[in-house]
């Protein structure tokens, strides 16, 4: 399907070349919100844009190949295995673009607000005519539900700790950033000739903040467009290797698990964008897991001598 295709130029004038957008996608088993979030990008770009669609279905078990073709008739579905998670799933989803002016990262948890591709396209060209044209644009969202900002682009938090961040939010105007969440952000065809595509070594997450990382290395620059421009809710801690109340066995098994923290991934994540003494930024959140399960054990032991 394409949209925004604009209206058929007057006998004799010349028609203005069409902006191509393809939309990346990587889903599993949420089919209601893959679909909202596919109904959401209908009519996006406005005219002289086209939009097609590539959706990596990683071995959804719940019709949601079917659903999206049935919403977005010409989508592009790869399918996989269940075992590629998002970084694999994105990357192959980009392997199948084909021709364009812009890519799209889209999560499908994300339900965008109308306009929300126009103000990412307005963004990149006011930027790029100020003099940068090698540039990121990040869309910032927000909870559907609080309104507050949940993923945007993001700024290290200092240099003394290199690879932990904070979310930097939108202002009236465009704000740059040192990298992002790969949520809602536009890249155009320049930027991927120079920094290439989403490393797929990654198990799933960090592969976003990694490329952001990369680009601006090269001399890219990241900016986070004006507002929030769609609703998306924040992964809860609650059950992850994050949380407190699990035991510790528990979270480090969560974490060696591809949506945790996999030490092969924050391996290649720390040797890339952490500086020389990398080892003690790789090893820290898992020490800190060990120390934190040891001194609960203490605590235990102490209230058991007490009593």
């Amino acid at each position: 399907m394409s949209q925004g295709a604009g209206e058929k130029a007057a006998p004799g004038w010349p028609t203005a070349p069409m902006t191509r957008v393809v939309v990346l996608i990587a889903c599993h088993n949420r089919r209601e919100g893959t679909i909202r979030c596919l109904r959401s990008l209908i009519g996006q770009g406005g005219p002289g844009v086209s939009v097609r669609v590539v959706l990596t279905d990683d071995g959804s078990t719940d019709g949601t190949a079917r659903a999206a073709r049935e919403v977005w008739p010409g989508i592009h579905v790869l399918q996989g295995d269940g075992r590629l998670f998002w970084a694999k799933a994105m990357a192959l989803a980009a392997s199948a673009a084909g021709d364009y002016d812009f890519l799209l990262w889209l999560n499908d948890d994300v339900t965008l607000d109308p306009g929300a591709l126009s103000d990412l396209l307005r963004t990149h060209g006011s930027l790029s005519g100020s003099g940068e044209d090698d540039l990121i644009v990040v869309g910032a969202l927000r909870d559907p539900h609080s309104g507050a900002v949940t993923y945007s682009g993001v700024h290290r938090l200092s240099r003394l700790r290199p690879v932990q961040f904070t979310t930097v939010p939108p202002a009236e105007r465009p704000v740059r950033a040192e990298t992002m969440n790969g949520n809602l952000v536009l890249i155009p065809r320049r930027v991927v000739q120079r920094v290439g595509q989403i490393d797929a070594r990654f198990s799933h997450g960090l592969a976003d903040f990694d490329y952001g990382l990369r680009a601006r290395r090269l001399g890219c620059a990241i900016w986070v467009a004006t507002g929030t421009l769609g609703t998306c809710a924040r992964n809860p801690a609650s059950g992850s290797w994050t949380d407190p109340a699990l035991p510790v066995r528990q979270r480090l098994r969560l974490a060696r698990s591809p949506k945790g923290l996999p030490p092969g991934s924050w391996l290649r994540f720390t040797r890339r964008h952490a500086g020389p003494v990398w080892p003690v930024y790789w090893l820290s959140p898992y020490a800190r897991l060990l120390a934190g399960g040891a001194l609960l054990r203490l605590r235990a032991g102490e209230r058991d001598l007490v009593r």
